[in-house]
């Protein structure tokens, strides 16, 4: 059974490890930012746990009832098992009536890894998430927004952003929602 409580000390090493290896690194925010926003309470940096053992991550970036999964990673040897799942559904727990969404690669079938997101869109469908029908852009990449709830609104999403990153960082980071 999986579990969902802020990272501790004894697995923060490989809570790094598997989100430098999950995420390529164009996607990534730096590491030292991730730490500090959680450490100051505008996210929250979350192990999943299975009997202890460390099984994987969510990041989340917080605001009001809006719940941003901003990464999402199972450890390699339990993906496949029911882990993602499970951990989404710790999720879900965990913010009881609160919209979920998160943020995937289009489905760009001219994408070299188009089987890997199309997969992966299959996947947050059979667990409950829904197409949005809107995009979030961030610098010159856009992804397809999914969620649970009602949707998020633009000037939603930017305060959430700008909560995240603060107001300096805020205006030069250049993330929007496009309807």
């Amino acid at each position: 059974m999986i579990k969902l409580e802020p990272c501790r000390k004894e697995h923060l090493g490989k809570m790094k490890s598997l989100y430098l290896r999950a995420f390529p690194a164009e996607e990534r925010t730096p590491w030292f930012l991730l730490k500090r926003r959680a450490r100051q309470g505008r996210a929250e940096a979350l192990e999943a746990t299975d009997g202890g053992e460390f099984a994987g991550l969510a990041y989340v970036v917080l605001l009001d009832d809006m719940v941003y999964l901003f990464f999402l990673a199972v450890e390699e040897g339990r993906r496949g098992r029911g882990t993602g799942g499970q951990i989404l559904s710790a999720l879900r727990e965990r913010f009881p009536g609160k919209r979920i969404f998160l943020a995937r690669e289009q489905l760009d079938k001219s994408a070299g890894n188009y089987p890997e997101r199309e997969s992966r869109h299959r996947f947050y469908l059979s667990n409950g998430f829904e197409d949005w029908g809107i995009q979030i852009k961030e610098g010159a990449v856009t992804y397809d927004v999914m969620g649970i709830g009602k949707k998020i609104t633009p000037p939603e999403y930017r305060a959430l952003i700008t909560g995240w990153a603060g107001k300096l960082p805020g205006l030069f980071l250049r993330a929007c929602v496009v309807e």
